[in-house]
């Protein structure tokens, strides 16, 4: 059996997709479903259970899971959003919940793959490179990202790299990231926009080094990140922290011009000011820094932005279908 935590999220829930596709339904998918839309990417998902969050991480505590032979932990379970401000409730969610977890996995010599994030490398001034000698010198600009570093500190400093694996996952986009509200990828929403009004908005840029739309980030495609995370699962003599990106960063404008270019469409980019929110947090600039998963021997090729933008949007947005 396999655990996927958050396995109705956007992450785990492809996850569960891919290992349907390898003929794997032995899953136990544990969420939080609440009253969300997060069902919606389980409909076409074959799994054995799923447990609440809460039941299950009582459950792990206790070591009373009512399950056997448990391979892999896949935990991507967590509060994603990059503007929560309940700081203890990240701390709780994100932090203790993964401990908890990580320490179950090691007690009972199952494989830890776990969701840490990009967002631990802040303004990006020390650069983007996974090497875990250089952890301690991160400083996020979020509580979301600080939650994701402190694990991986803790990790680090008990010496438990050497047997799991934590991995730094850059801009996500792909199918199953409907119910994410505002957290979903700016492909999904300017998919919306676009056909809605016919164009669509980018920040205007807050810093002299970049023009309007010229911010750059690493965008990668939710259907590599689970090839990568499959293939750790494979090789469990590999561990550590890894970033999950192409190691290629785009700009905004190169995004938007996707999204139309696969809606049959000419630009037409509208910009606006940042929230004030997001001034001072804002990363003008993300690139993976990929040489440590390649050197550990992962060469499976990465999807370019236009190729991955072009199978998402066309398979399953423009099919009024974002699932998988």
């Amino acid at each position: 059996m396999f655990i996927v935590t958050g396995g109705a999220g956007f992450i785990g829930s492809a996850i569960v997709w891919k290992l349907n596709t390898l003929g794997i339904d032995s899953i136990l998918v544990v969420d939080n479903l609440a009253t969300s839309e997060k069902w919606k990417n389980l409909v076409n998902r074959t799994y054995a259970a799923y447990m609440h969050r809460d039941d299950f991480l009582t459950a792990i505590r206790g070591n009373t899971l009512p399950y056997e032979g448990i391979k892999g932990i896949f935990h991507m379970g967590a509060c994603s959003s990059t503007t929560e401000r309940d700081a203890d409730f990240l701390m709780r969610n994100n932090l203790e919940y993964t401990k908890a977890l990580c320490a179950f996995a090691l007690q009972n010599n199952i494989r830890f793959i776990n969701a840490s994030s990009a967002s631990t490398y802040g303004d990006g001034a020390l650069g983007f490179d996974d090497d875990m000698g250089g952890l301690h010198a991160l400083r996020p600009l979020n509580m979301y990202g600080y939650s994701k570093q402190l694990f991986d500190l803790w990790a680090l400093g008990n010496g438990l790299f050497e047997t799991i694996v934590s991995l730094k996952f850059f801009n996500v986009y792909g199918p199953n990231e409907q119910h994410k509200g505002e957290m979903r990828s700016v492909v999904n929403k300017a998919f919306h926009q676009i056909d809605e009004t016919g164009g669509m908005k980018l920040f205007r840029s807050s810093h002299p080094d970049y023009a309007d739309g010229g911010q750059m980030r690493d965008f990668v495609y939710v259907k590599d990140c689970v090839d990568i995370m499959l293939w750790l699962y494979d090789n469990p003599k590999i561990n550590g922290v890894f970033n999950v990106g192409t190691g290629q960063a785009r700009t905004w404008n190169d995004l938007a011009t996707a999204v139309f270019r696969a809606m049959g469409r000419e630009p037409a980019i509208d910009y606006v000011d940042m929230p004030v929110q997001l001034r001072g947090k804002y990363q003008n600039f993300t690139e993976a820094t990929m040489a440590r998963l390649q050197a550990a021997g992962y060469t499976a090729p990465m999807t370019s932005l236009e190729a991955g933008v072009t199978d998402y949007v066309q398979k399953y947005l423009m099919r009024n279908n974002a699932h998988l």
